[in-house]
């Protein structure tokens, strides 16, 4: 066995799978009805910028609210609790609730540039980077 596959081999062995608890938000009050948790995020950066993937099972489109106000960009994903009416859960594990999360951007974000998508409860923002915040190559003469 070669060392790279050693080292995947390593890499899988230590990244069991478990069953991750929903984190409830806390200490921010909210106008709308029912229990808001953060929704788990993955950050991946390009040269070109950021891309924020956000799990936000049962949310739809018309549901979901981003904004950006003062630097902070603010997501909040709304359920439709009809959905749950009259079901009896034989066995459940997360909560059935709303999703807020808020993250500060610095001035090196596209603030005007920013977009979002949803599909199949995944949101995914893209935030590029300033141009002035982008590597570039410098021309030698």
């Amino acid at each position: 066995m070669n060392n790279t596959a050693a080292r995947q081999d390593a890499v899988a062995a230590s990244q069991d799978l478990a069953v991750r608890e929903k984190k409830e938000l806390t200490g921010q009050e909210k106008t709308v009805p029912g229990r808001f948790f953060v929704p788990s995020t993955d950050a991946y950066e390009t040269e070109d910028g950021l891309t924020l993937v956000m799990e936000m099972p049962g949310v739809v489109r018309e549901n979901l609210d981003v904004s950006l106000e003062d630097g902070v960009l603010t997501v909040e994903g709304r359920l439709d609790f009809s959905k749950y009416e009259g079901l009896e859960p034989v066995y459940t594990e997360y909560n059935v609730g709303h999703y807020a999360r808020s993250f500060s951007l610095s001035d090196k974000v596209d603030q005007d540039n920013i977009a979002a998508k949803i599909e199949d409860g995944v949101l995914t923002l893209t935030l590029p980077k300033a141009q002035a915040a982008r590597p570039r190559r410098i021309a030698v003469s």
